[in-house]
């Protein structure tokens, strides 16, 4: 690959930096910017100064503002987040068990979304205005306005209750990734990943009705090609690229949806650890859980946006 082709990732992946660095500041001053004292909420209203004053000292919450800014950017690189004030262990240790869990799931979700999509999308494309076409697009409006916490509880209650197939609740999950543990994902990945099918389905029927009617459709047709080589090898591998970017953007809205999701099905991941940590009014914990998430969405849209550079041949021409 030429220099310049790889100009176009290593400068985006150079104004991430800044993003990074607005991520940690914006969760540093999470603490300071809650309506309160912190420290009397974590205590309770009969706490004594002196104990007041002893846990501020311990959080470090004494000092100067600058102070605790680098003290706290001298943690995160040395992947010291804290102490859990509740959990009495640390925050890093905690965040990194629960971590997996919630992107076992959110990768799951993910596929799922992605090979119910595509499919359906380019039949909706092969369809269009047919019966076909009008089923699926019914179809991915009623997904598309389903919320994560309703449609939950019915899965739990079809699959679960009533038929048996699956269990329940995901509380004693077993090894990651051994066969209960698959079990237990299936349908809080379900739950996930069906919202996120409906929104891709439309875009790749969108962008494969538009390779569709491009020149070189009807030159690979017009060349004697199959309608399967015309439509998988050459339309729908151009019509990919688009919908990459909106699977890394919809990346963020698993992690978000992770949080209700992970509630319903007590899936134990950093989503109910999170509502956990607030519930408990812990607030390193809570800073550790936000920084998790949001880190990782910008790694994610880092990826996919250099991604996206090497897949589309146009921008490594630009």
């Amino acid at each position: 690959m030429k220099p310049s082709a790889l100009w176009k990732p290593t400068r985006r992946i150079l104004l991430t930096l800044p993003v990074l660095w607005v991520v940690v500041s914006v969760v540093f001053l999470l603490i300071h910017l809650v309506p309160g004292d912190p420290i009397v909420q974590m205590l309770g209203e009969g706490a004594t100064a002196s104990d007041i004053d002893a846990l501020r000292h311990s959080y470090g919450l004494d000092a100067p503002l600058g102070q605790q800014y680098a003290h706290y950017w001298h943690g995160i690189l040395h992947a010291d987040l804290g102490q859990s004030l509740r959990l009495h262990d640390s925050v890093t240790r905690l965040v990194a068990q629960r971590y997996p869990y919630t992107l076992a799931l959110t990768l799951a979700a993910l596929l799922i979304g992605i090979a119910a999509a595509v499919p359906a999308g380019v039949l909706s494309a092969l369809h269009r205005s047919r019966w076909q076409d009008r089923t699926l697009g019914v179809v991915s409006l009623v997904g598309l306005s389903f919320p994560n916490f309703a449609l939950g509880p019915i899965l739990i209650l079809l699959f679960s209750i009533r038929l048996g197939w699956l269990p329940v609740s995901t509380a004693g999950t077993g090894p990651i990734f051994g066969q209960d543990f698959l079990l237990h994902l299936l349908l809080p990945a379900i739950t996930l990943g069906l919202s996120l099918a409906a929104i891709l389905t439309r875009m790749v029927r969108t962008a494969m009705l538009e390779e569709l009617s491009q020149d070189y459709i009807r030159t690979a047709r017009a060349k004697g090609l199959t309608e399967n080589q015309v439509v998988y090898r050459h339309a729908l591998r151009n019509a990919l690229i688009p919908v990459l970017t909106v699977v890394g953007l919809q990346f963020g809205s698993l992690l978000a949806g992770a949080i209700v999701t992970e509630t319903i099905f007590s899936w134990p991941g950093i989503g109910r650890l999170t509502l956990s940590a607030i519930s408990n009014r812990d607030y390193a914990l809570v800073q550790g859980c936000i920084l998790t998430v949001g880190l990782t969405y910008v790694a994610v849209n880092l990826l996919t946006d250099v991604a996206y550079t090497l897949a589309n041949p146009r921008l490594r021409l630009e």
